[in-house]
Formats: structure tokens, sequence, C-alpha cells
């Protein structure tokens, strides 16, 4: 144990970058501790500029606009401003001693978390290392965290001291002609500028056609291949018919034993005025098996599903719907025109400026760096929703013009939205105006 400690406060100090000190904290320092949570978070102070989180384990870099980031930004910045001798120490934190974070603790931490705070030489607080697990911690393992975090901090501080730019002496060659210097600077910022973002995107159909199964079934044979062009009427795939098969000869066999059943009673019914009422039910029983037959009838008439109109098959992957059971209305593929295409862009609700019908897009697709496609804004989503990475944005459908090849269906790619001009001191100073209104209030 006191090699690998030893070790770590080796890693630690000869770490070349912050990063590398913050893989230390989070990763390495399992070989002593047995967490299943690790976070460095850096503290706001002399010797940094912001603070946020460094490193979390398991994640090469941390989100920061992650809900997780969120939650635990907020836990450690409370954490860290905690004063006071019991602010030095490792301390265990507990979830019924922040209350308005119980609700979403058990989905981001373990129960049972320590708190390192992470000192200078001089005693000042740069951050905080918390550890989390579902185990309680004992004593032997705090004296562990203790020890490690000393060490960390002094790494910590040394990442952070190197970064300060030290001036020996003052630079004065500027001040003779500062006045111009600010007439320049004045200049540069109201430069008009054109208002633009590049975000994701990606080439969807327009207007498709979804393919859904007609009935509860097994997929037999999936006759066509991804990307394979298909005429009107083409047999896209077939199900399992052997027991919708058996049943329809099983209702022919009832139905024939119905007719005859009822043939007889007919016969019957001529001499004997009290077998009308049999009659009647062996007539009724006649029609509910000729339904039956004709509905499985039909049934086996829809095992083939047929493309309604020529295009493109859209799906991923062949071999995942060989033999799988669908119900029915469950989407299996879908049918696009190529020569009807459009492009889909998910705006970040950060990024959000005015876009409405007709703002320019443009798209550069991954697969091809030097080729772009020009588009313009159709709709635009009311609010935003969850995107697959669990991020709100807005969905924004644009339309490619027509005097141009159009991409293929799937190509994606980054696409800059242009918005209006304005001038260069505003779109810098934007995102900073946001964060500053949103802190204040106002």
């Amino acid at each position: 144990m006191l090699a690998e400690v030893l070790q770590l406060v080796r890693r630690a100090a000869a770490a070349p970058n912050l990063d590398t000190l913050g893989f230390v904290l989070v990763n390495e320092s399992r070989q002593v501790l047995g967490y299943q949570l690790a976070v460095l978070w850096r503290e706001v102070g002399a010797f940094t500029d912001a603070a946020r989180l460094v490193a979390v384990s398991g994640q090469p870099r941390p989100e920061p606009n992650t809900p997780f980031s969120h939650w635990v930004c907020a836990l450690c910045r409370r954490l860290g401003a905690e004063t006071g001798e019991v602010s030095r120490q490792v301390r265990a934190v507990l979830p019924e001693d922040h209350p308005d974070l119980l609700h979403d603790w058990a989905q981001w931490l373990p129960p049972h978390v320590l708190w390192a705070p992470l000192l200078s030489g001089d005693g000042q607080c740069l951050g905080g290392w918390l550890l989390a697990r579902a185990d309680p911690w004992p004593a032997h393992e705090r004296a562990v965290v203790q020890e490690l975090a000393s060490h960390y901090g002094l790494a910590l501080a040394h990442q952070l001291q190197g970064r300060r730019v030290k001036v020996d002496a003052p630079v004065r060659w500027w001040q003779h002609h500062r006045r111009w210097l600010w007439v320049a600077a004045l200049g540069i910022l109201l430069v008009p500028v054109r208002q633009s973002v590049v975000v994701s995107a990606e080439v969807v159909p327009e207007d498709p056609f979804f393919v859904r199964a007609p009935m509860d079934g097994v997929v037999d044979q999936l006759l066509v291949q991804p990307n394979q062009t298909v005429e009107a009427g083409a047999t896209l795939l077939k199900l399992d018919e052997a027991a919708l098969r058996a049943r329809h000869e099983v209702a022919g066999k009832v139905l024939d034993a119905a007719r005859e059943e009822f043939r007889q009673s007919a016969q019957i019914a001529v001499t004997d005025d009290r077998r009308r009422l049999e009659m009647s039910l062996r007539r009724g029983v006649l029609d509910e098996k000729s339904i039956e037959l004709d509905y499985l009838t039909e049934q086996l008439g829809r095992v083939q599903l047929r493309a309604p109109r020529a295009g493109v098959v859209v799906f991923s992957d062949a071999d995942q719907w060989q033999g799988r059971t669908v119900v029915q209305g469950e989407r299996i593929l879908l049918l696009a025109d190529p020569a009807k295409v459009e492009l889909e862009v998910r705006l970040p609700v950060g990024e959000r400026f005015d876009v409405v019908e007709g703002t320019a897009v443009t798209l550069y697709p991954n697969a091809s760096p030097w080729s772009s496609y020009e588009a313009k804004v159709k709709r635009v989503a009311y609010s935003a929703e969850r995107d697959r990475e669990g991020l709100w944005s807005y969905q924004i459908e644009a339309r490619f013009d027509p005097d141009q090849p159009l991409p293929r269906i799937g190509t994606t790619g980054s696409a800059r939205i242009q918005g209006d001009w304005m001038p260069l001191g505003f779109f810098a100073l934007r995102r900073p105006l946001t964060v500053l209104r949103q802190t204040l209030g106002v």
C-alpha cells in the first residue's frame, strides 16, 4: 500500500499538464482506493480563471453541458464554499445535508461520498476531489485519502501556478500609442459580421413512406438490401405463413362441416317444423365460419409486403430482421425518393438566435470536406426537444437549392446557419452577456 501511494504521489508531481494530473486523480487512484466514481473539480481562485470539472473517472474529457456535469458542479461549488477548520479536512458528504439535491442524488452518485479539499502550500483551496461508492468508507481509507489529497493539492497548485504570466518589467512602448490602439480596437468591434453557428446536420428523405408490419408475425425473408432501388409493386419481405396457412386449412374444414350440418338441418326442417330453429342456428354458425375463412384468406394475401411506390429502401441491416418477431404496425423500413431529400439540423438551445423561414444554411459533408450544399430553412420547431445525446435542441428542416446536385440520403456533416448582420463586438460578447443576464436575473 505504501509503495503504491508513493508511486501515485510521484506520478502526480511529475504530471506534465493538468489533464494528466486529472487522469491520475480520478483513474489511477483506484490502485489504492476502491471507488465507483471520482471527480476532480477546480475552484475559482488566485491561480484559476473559472470553476469547472477537470476530470471524471471513466471519461476522456468531461462534457460541461450534460445534466450530470451541472448537478455535480452545483454540489462541488457548495462543498468548496464551506469555511472553517472542517473545510480543510476530508469529510463525508451526506445526501440529507443537501435536501435540494436529494431528489437526483441516487441517479448521479452512490450513497457514500467523500469530499477531499485540494489545498496549496499556503492553505488556499484550489478545488476538490470527490469520491463515491456504495460501501461505507473505513477510517484507514479516509487517512489514505487525506494523505493523497495533501500531495494532490500541491501538484494542482504547481500546475496552476505554471499558467500564470510573470512579467518582471512593465512594458511601456504601447503607452505612447494607446489612443490609436483604443480607436483601432473600437473600429474592429464595430466591423459588421454575419451571425452564424455551426451545428451537426443529416440529410434525410422528404415525405418518406414507412413500411410497417400488417399483422403480428415473424419475418421469414427480407428480399431487398439497404439502399436498394425498387419499383412500385416489388416484394420487399415475406412473413412466415406456416401457422397462418394451418389455421386457414382448419378453417376450411370447419366451414365444410358447418355447411354439411346446415344442409342436413335444412332437409329435416322441410318435414319437421320444430327443426327450423335449429336450421337458423346452423345458418349463423355457417356465416361465422365463412367470415373467419375470408379473414384468414385476406391475411394470407398480406404476408408479402410490396412497395406501394418506387424508391430507395432505407434500413440499417438485413440480418437484424431475419427471423425477428414483429407486431402489427411496427416500422420495418422506409421508402424514400432520392430526388426528394432535405436537411435536418439540431440547433442547441444555447446557440439559438432568430432563425426564420428562408435563412441560408450550408452543409459541409464529413465524407467530402471539399464539397458544400446550399439550402434554405423551411421549418423551425416551436419548442426544444431532447436529442439522441440527451441535450435540448430545436429541430430545423431546410430545403436544398434546386440548381445543384443533391447529396445522398444519410449524409452527415456540419451545417452553418447564417443569420443577420451585427457588430463584431456584440457577436463576440453575445455568450458572456447571456451568462451575465442569467446570473443577474435581469
